[in-house]
């Protein structure tokens, strides 16, 4: 395993990525939009025109939705996501007079006009459901978001993630979020050779999800410094389901406790924002300078009550520069930027009512 011969690498960065929870959860008007009554009429016009249009949702693009107050409102957002702070949180999308065909048109409508939507998965999914399938995450080819697990602190394989709340749990799922960053300065700030053992490789499962040509697990470190930032990438659950594969080399004691180190600091009530989503809530994060977590939760009995949120993953065209390490793991689109979970086959939307 190769780490950096000299502490030219270990150093803190100063700059908007290296924020505190402690301090945001003080400022929740900085991250913070309400949508507007001009912004909902503009919502409301081209989600009905378009409903009414019958046309499916992939076959929707951001010339369909002409939204100049949305726009203008989602501009600088996209900045403050691709290199800012790393994440934004909209209130108020109307989905309780929506029909779950109008709310997916709706969040597809603010998608368009930050990115390029990537399969999430090994179905082709691009805009997926995260809610409770009743697996379980021991499995190792089940993702936690099929589940109603506790989600460690990790990033997904796109530029932007977002989440629509449709529905919340009877109990729980709070969401978190951990600027990774400040996990990093803060690694070596007190143990810089944890922060050396990050910078080398680890490897994950594919979740059985692998791409034509590609191993059933991908390498990559989880800290590597690109255009004068510290990128990210990192899912423990996945480092630990593919200690099951015999050809996977063994964590060494040393990167367990390194491992061990990035959690707790991600745990450290300092560093972590907690918010809780409510319905018509569409949470945008950034997957390169913020690890995004969810506590365990308790659902409703009833099937139409349970928890129930979409999500997108959104490649960006003019993002962050990022390491080859990371981008040789993921896969990239042709503009070169986070494919996803790229396999053969077509990308289209799931089925609007999970199985």
């Amino acid at each position: 395993m190769s780490t950096p011969d000299t502490l030219a690498d270990l150093r803190v960065f100063d700059n908007e990525q290296a924020w505190l929870g402690a301090d945001l959860a003080r400022q929740s008007d900085t991250w913070t939009h309400v949508f507007t009554d001009e912004e909902l009429a503009e919502i409301d016009a081209v989600v009905h025109r378009a409903d009414a249009s019958g046309k499916d949702i992939l076959e929707m693009h951001i010339e369909d939705f002409p939204m100049p107050a949305v726009a203008r409102r989602l501009e600088p957002v996209r900045r403050e996501l691709l290199f800012g702070r790393g994440f934004h949180l909209f209130r108020g999308l109307p989905v309780a007079r929506y029909t779950i065909r109008q709310s997916a048109i709706a969040y597809w409508a603010l998608g368009t006009h930050l990115g390029e939507p990537v399969s999430q998965n090994g179905k082709g999914h691009v805009l997926g459901h995260v809610t409770n399938l009743g697996l379980n995450y021991a499995d190792p080819e089940v993702r936690g978001y099929q589940t109603n697990a506790r989600l460690p602190y990790h990033t997904d394989t796109s530029d932007i993630v977002g989440l629509l709340c449709l529905r919340t749990a009877r109990a729980g799922g709070l969401s978190s979020l951990v600027s990774s960053t400040s996990v990093w300065n803060a690694l070596v700030r007190s143990r810089p050779d944890h922060a050396r053992i990050a910078l080398a490789e680890f490897h994950r499962t594919r979740w059985g999800e692998i791409p034509e040509g590609r191993k059933p697990y991908s390498s990559s470190p989880i800290f590597a410094p690109a255009g004068g930032r510290m990128i990210a990438t990192y899912v423990r659950s996945a480092i630990q389901k593919a200690q099951l594969m015999p050809v996977v080399p063994r964590l060494t004691p040393e990167q367990i406790e390194t491992l061990d180190h990035i959690d707790a600091l991600c745990a450290d009530p300092a560093l972590h924002l907690d918010m809780e989503l409510a319905p018509g809530d569409v949470q945008l994060v950034s997957n390169h300078f913020v690890f995004h977590s969810r506590t365990a939760y308790e659902d409703f009995p009833e099937p139409e009550r349970r928890r129930h949120l979409l999500r997108l993953w959104l490649a960006c065209i003019d993002g962050p520069e990022l390491p080859a390490s990371m981008t040789a793991r993921m896969g990239t689109t042709g503009n070169g930027r986070p494919d996803g979970i790229n396999v053969p086959g077509v990308p289209f939307v799931a089925p609007l009512e999970p199985a």
